[in-house]
């Protein structure tokens, strides 16, 4: 038989994936589930996206790009970030990517060292430790308070650092959390003198709130963005990497090794997402503060605790454990007894066990229903 390797036997699975799965299962056998489990926008891609790609495979725009991407891509993200940010960045700094995923991987390896250390919150999207134990180094977690809305500390990382660390990495607005860093605590961080991996694939959906890049407070920093989120285009796998100029080349070599270059039409599509589709965002922002709005209401209504109000992404993470400290045991018996999907707080970190986030990336009357079957749940329960 042949060897199968301790990496992947070792990485965990990720355990949204079993709530959805299961809740699956229960839909084939006829059962009506509601899904506020999957952090995945519930729109369809604007017009004028989908229109760029078919005018793109017409034009025969088929074949592998140049590794770093589309300039006409890349130049377009540049003017984004002047625009939204007052940030100049050149196309030579930027790499276009398979979606986030890929480009976390890449960044990763070219930081890190096996037995090198990265600083990460907790909580904290589940892949990111994932993705340094992958290669070798190890996660160092900052546990987050809830009433300072799970956020990072400058005077916290520092006291995690060691002769070891390469990097800190932030997300604003967090999955789970759905919070935003704000600018005087960016500037703290970026203050430490490490380099900055910013995961920013939420910027865009915010409310009322401006999100930061990074960038602003330091080009000691790699940025993570893609169109899933704001474009509602997570089937097309596409993202971004804004780099320091000295990282680009190692970056390029391991994309043309491991991922030759992002799809080329997915990339004009791109192109037509920063350039046509404001409008397209700023409706389904719209629809996405209304559901946010009622469900705060409603959740703290039931009796979970929600000490800050997320302003940004689509996500609630409350606190559960007036009901159940096992968050994966509680979500289970929702989705089975209420047939409603919410997600575990422990797949997010040992520090929110006991925890469950909700997302409302689904339809308003489905939220509705969703929510009137936890608050039957929670009275016969």
């Amino acid at each position: 038989m042949a060897h199968i390797s301790r990496r992947t036997l070792d990485i965990p699975p990720f355990i949204v994936m079993d709530i959805l799965e299961k809740a699956q299962q229960m839909e084939k056998a006829g059962r009506d589930v509601v899904h506020l489990e999957i952090g995945e926008p519930d729109f369809t891609t604007p017009p004028c996206i989908c229109n760029a790609a078919v005018k793109a495979i017409a034009r025969g725009e088929t074949h592998y790009t140049h590794s770093l991407g589309l300039l006409a891509l890349r130049e377009a993200i540049c003017r984004h970030h002047l625009q939204a940010y007052g940030v100049s960045v050149t196309p030579e700094q930027i790499l276009v990517t398979s979606g986030t995923s890929p480009a976390l991987f890449m960044i990763f390896a070219a930081l890190l060292e096996p037995g090198d250390e990265i600083i990460l919150s907790d909580p904290h999207y589940p892949c990111y430790p994932n993705f340094a134990r992958f290669i070798g180094a190890e996660p160092v977690f900052v546990r987050c308070s809830e009433e300072d809305g799970f956020q990072l500390r400058a005077d916290a990382i520092q006291k995690a650092v060691t002769r070891r660390t390469r990097a800190v990495l932030i997300n604003s607005p967090a999955n789970p959390t759905g919070n935003l860093l704000d600018s005087d605590r960016m500037k703290e961080i970026a203050g430490l003198g490490l380099p900055i991996v910013s995961d920013e694939i939420y910027h865009g959906l915010v409310y009322g709130h401006p999100a930061h890049s990074i960038l602003e407070f330091t080009r000691n920093a790699f940025v993570l963005n893609g169109f899933s989120k704001r474009y509602a285009m997570t089937g097309w796998r596409l993202g971004y990497i804004i780099a320091p100029p000295e990282f680009i080349r190692p970056l390029q070599k391991v994309q043309q090794n491991l991922f030759i270059s992002a799809g080329s039409i997915s990339q004009w599509a791109g192109v037509a997402a920063l350039e046509e589709a404001a409008a397209d965002v700023q409706r389904m922002v719209e629809i996405y503060d209304e559901r946010r709005r009622y469900m705060i209401d409603r959740i703290q209504k039931m009796g979970f605790r929600l000490p800050v109000e997320p302003a940004g992404a689509f996500y609630l993470l409350v606190n559960a454990r007036h009901l159940e400290e096992k968050s994966y045991d509680l979500a289970f018996e929702i989705l089975e007894k209420a047939g409603v999907g919410v997600t575990p707080g422990i797949d997010f970190g040992a520090n929110v066990e006991g925890y469950l986030r909700f997302s409302y990336a689904n339809h308003l009357d489905r939220i509705k229903e969703g929510l009137d079957r936890l608050e039957r749940f929670i009275e016969t329960r």
